[in-house]
């Protein structure tokens, strides 16, 4: 046995030829997203015994293997969700900031514009162009707000289409991961492309929702969204899907299926887009529509009331200019019934006072025998209610109305008090002469309690005996705890005694007002009914509303609740840049320890191209010099 040179110079030769491919690969890769650099491994052969020493007896290639740091590329991809979510919610909340800014600009001027005619009406209040020009305001108005909340509705639908484009995404990479399970397991995952591929879609997968990677003795990877949906299993991939909300079927929840079991998934658990999505969604664009509610509430209740404390042109009462606040279509649009009730009720919301209202939304859940709780959806506050009749009270600013059926114990229902109003918003006066700038004049007497208040509802007949104008106005002494009244003229002659009405109204002399009592007492108020067309007392007064603090509890205007709903979405549009920013300094630092640890240097690549191809021309120099040893010998032997 000899020292086989030509044996050992062909062994080096294939380990450089190797280590030449390896090294080109990687170069040609560089710029190929999710490639993972690749080393060779080159080892000695066994060494051979020649008399009293051990002689090498070449190399060889013994593996070749990706470069790969599991922590991270797990740290790379709990980045890539965190950044997936600050991008979406930038977006969002970008658009729905330049919603408010551009398209929404016109609902304050139009309301400036409706108080600038209600002013000028106030000048003229028997010019029927003037009058004209107040019902074209009111008009605009409304327009604008249904328009904003067309725009908003907008949002909600693209934001859909957002989420399914997302879930169709993710069943793509379910597929193509489990396809690449079962063709890995087949080489016990040796196969470095199907592993880069299978990096990369899980990568992906990541800006979608939080993932978590679970690897299998067979080559194989496990995939979970979240910690709570298992999307790959070896090679089984479950289904991602969406399906009709509950109690509300347009807002649409998201499942997970897999073959006939279908799963309501809670989409906070997901992490990503698609968490961002949805928070998007539950937490500003619906907030933002109830908020737009209340401000429709506040405007139409404001001009509706302002109305019934005034005569139009004919002497009237004033009526509604916009529709009904407390509408019955609307009023059962403010409910959302759950399709998990077992009870028949059918419930509807009636705004008792709009100035109280939040604009939020509320759960209400029954518990038998007689327990009614209303849950803030925001807060969290609890506020047991109370059953009178079938109408349940004590929440803030409105009441619930149980129209028909009976609830079952556990039944619960979503209760939004300003939903639909910005859609419904609309003007139903015709008539210009029908805006009541005068007003009647009702007196409270200086020795009242301040228990009971008045409000005239109608005037019946202008002609009846005793009807009050100037110089013969009424005195009524209303005795709230009987349930009597005593009438005298203005000269404080006694008209009528001890007479008995049923509460909440007096009709009496041609006129009829409501008494409103919070506990017995016996108050005065005198009433002077005198029209005149000239009077623009009550237009003054439409006009002051401007700068009432009417909402929120006393603590807003009416532009106020528009106003604050633009700036908050402002705010968090500039906390989502920021936190987006954030992200993205995150995710590059993930991005450069993985590129460290797996990219390619082609600096270094270079450098290893060179050295491979000098020891490749070495051991083929090896090989000419055995060649040359073989040919000298056996030229000495001929």
């Amino acid at each position: 046995m000899s020292i086989d040179l030509l044996n050992i110079a062909r062994t080096g030769v294939l380990a450089s030829q190797a280590q030449l491919g390896v090294t080109s690969n990687n170069i040609t890769n560089a710029n190929t997203e999710g490639y993972n650099r690749q080393v060779a491994t080159q080892s000695t052969h066994l060494s051979q015994r020649l008399g009293n020493s051990f002689y090498g007896t070449g190399t060889y290639v013994s593996s070749v293997k990706r470069v790969y740091n599991e922590y991270a590329a797990r740290e790379l991809r709990i980045g890539q969700t965190a950044k997936g979510a600050a991008e979406v919610t930038h977006t969002k909340m970008s658009e729905l900031d330049q919603l408010f800014s551009q398209i929404g600009k016109a609902v304050p001027k139009s309301l400036n514009d409706l108080f600038a005619s209600i002013n000028s009406l106030a000048d003229l209040p028997g010019d029927l162009g003037i009058r004209g020009g107040v019902l074209s305001s009111a008009s605009q108005m409304a327009s604008a707000i249904n328009e904003m909340q067309r725009q908003l509705e907008g949002q909600m639908k693209q934001t859909h289409e957002q989420i399914e484009a997302v879930t169709n995404r993710i069943n793509e990479i379910s597929t193509e991961l489990a396809n690449i399970n079962r063709e890995l397991m087949k080489t016990m995952g040796e196969d470095m492309q199907l592993l880069d591929k299978q990096d990369a879609l899980i990568m992906e997968l990541s800006q979608y929702a939080q993932v978590n990677v679970i690897p299998l003795e067979n080559g194989a990877k496990s995939v979970m969204l979240g910690g709570a949906v298992m999307l790959v299993s070896s090679d089984i991939s479950m289904k991602m899907g969406t399906s009709k909300g509950d109690p509300y079927s347009d807002e649409l929840r998201i499942t997970a299926s897999s073959g006939s079991s279908n799963l309501v998934v809670d989409p906070a658990k997901l992490g990503g887009q698609l968490a961002a999505l949805y928070d998007f969604r539950d937490k500003t664009l619906i907030p933002a529509e109830h908020e737009l509610g209340q401000f429709a509430l506040g405007i139409a209740n404001a001009f509706n009331e302002a109305q019934k404390a005034g005569f139009d042109m004919n002497g009237n009462v004033g009526s509604n200019i916009f529709m009904d606040i407390n509408d019955p279509l609307i009023a059962q649009s403010r409910v959302g019934e759950y399709s998990t009730n077992a009870g028949t009720a059918k419930l509807s919301v009636n705004i008792d006072d709009v100035g109280n209202l939040s604009g939020g939304a509320y759960e209400l859940k029954f518990t038998a025998p007689a327990t009614y709780e209303l849950t803030d959806s925001i807060t969290g506050v609890v506020t047991p209610l109370t059953l009178s009749g079938s109408t349940l009270t004590g929440a803030d600013g409105f009441s619930i109305n149980i129209d028909a059926g009976a609830m079952a114990s556990g039944d619960r229902f979503q209760i939004r008090p300003t939903a639909g109003a910005a859609a419904q918003m609309s003007v139903v006066m015709t008539d210009p002469k029908g805006i009541a700038a005068a007003a009647p004049k009702i007196s409270a007497d200086s020795g009242n309690s301040g228990n009971t208040s008045v409000k005239l509802t109608s005037i019946d007949n202008r002609n009846a005996a005793n009807f009050p104008v100037t110089g013969g106005e009424l005195t009524f002494t209303i005795n709230t705890g009987a349930g009597t009244y005593d009438v005298t003229d203005a000269d404080g002659n006694a008209v009528a005694t001890g007479v008995a009405y049923t509460p909440p109204s007096i009709s009496a002399y041609g006129f009829t007002f409501e008494v409103s009592a919070s506990g017995a007492a016996t108050d005065s108020f005198t009433f002077d009914l005198s029209y005149a067309e000239g009077d623009n007392s009550n237009a003054l007064a439409m006009a002051g509303m401007a700068d009432d603090k009417l909402m929120n509890g006393g603590k807003s205007t009416l532009i106020d609740v528009f106003e604050n709903t633009k700036q908050d979405i402002g705010s968090r549009t500039k906390a989502a840049e920021v936190r987006m920013e954030s992200s993205k300094a995150i995710y590059e630092q993930a991005y450069s320890r993985v590129q460290e640890v797996s990219g390619v240097n082609l600096d270094e690549e270079a450098s290893n191209l060179l050295r491979y191809q000098q020891s490749y021309q070495a051991s083929a120099r090896i090989m000419t010099t055995a060649q040359q040893i073989f040919d000298t010998l056996f030229a000495s032997v001929r």
